[in-house]
Formats: C-alpha cells, structure tokens, sequence
C-alpha cells in the first residue's frame, strides 16, 4: 500500500533560541508545532505569524503530514519519503511524533515536491487550512 502524505497550507518556520530558553510566545497553534532542546539550543517549530520580531528563524516550510498512525517497527517510511527528493535538489527537515512522521518542506518546493512524489507512487492529499487555532 503506497504512503498517504497530507500537504498542510500554512507557513512553519524553525526559530532558535539559545540553549535552556524558553519561547515567550504562544508557539502551539496550527497544524504542527515541536519544541527541541539540546545544550547547544532550544529549537522551535510553529507558525511563522507568531513569532517575535528579533528571532532567529528559517523557513517558511510547509508541514506534510504522515497518514497514521505508524507502527514503531515500521522500516523505510522515511527513505521512500525522502530518496524521491534527491534527484529533485530538495531538502527538507524530518520530525516524528508518536503517532507519525512530518516532513518540512521548504515552501517554494512544496510543489515539486508533490509531482515528485505523485510520481514514484505516493498518495498525496491538501488539507483546509487550520488557522491559528489548531483546529
């Protein structure tokens, strides 16, 4: 069965802060938000509107969403995702949640990115705009 990816509409951006911040905004909204530490940084991923003026981002990326939930043991969800993209010149930024995976693709190659791959076989379907609120 070919992997199902639901494309979401609204601008992500990564924003960086420095190592053991924390965001002083509402990053949580919208169809996809992460927050990661390391010692190095604190790194968040949310909409680009609610972000401070001041913050180190990158982006925009569209958020494109996993159909799950997957299975812990499943193999090669990732490689078929991402080895299409190579030839294409894209990269993107991969994150996991427990029940999926997320691609973050840069917004000018979002749609390169769905021919590609619509091509090797993947089922790619828009989803409505979520907005601020998540929902």
């Amino acid at each position: 069965m070919p992997l199902h990816l639901m494309t979401h509409p609204e601008a992500l951006v990564v924003a960086r802060l420095d190592a053991g911040a924390e965001p002083d905004w509402d990053w949580t909204p919208g169809p996809f938000a992460s927050l990661s530490r390391s010692p190095q940084e604190t790194s968040v991923v949310c909409l680009e509107d609610v972000v401070p003026a001041g913050v180190l981002t990158e982006g925009p990326f569209r958020a494109v969403e996993v159909a799950g939930p997957l299975a812990f043991d499943a193999v090669g969800v990732m490689a078929e995702i991402l080895t299409p993209l190579v030839p294409a010149g894209i990269s993107v930024l991969a994150l996991s949640t427990y029940d999926t995976d997320w691609i973050l693709v840069p917004e000018g190659g979002i749609a390169v990115a769905e021919a590609v791959w619509r091509k090797a076989g993947l089922i790619i379907t828009p989803t409505v705009l979520t907005g601020r609120s998540g929902s």
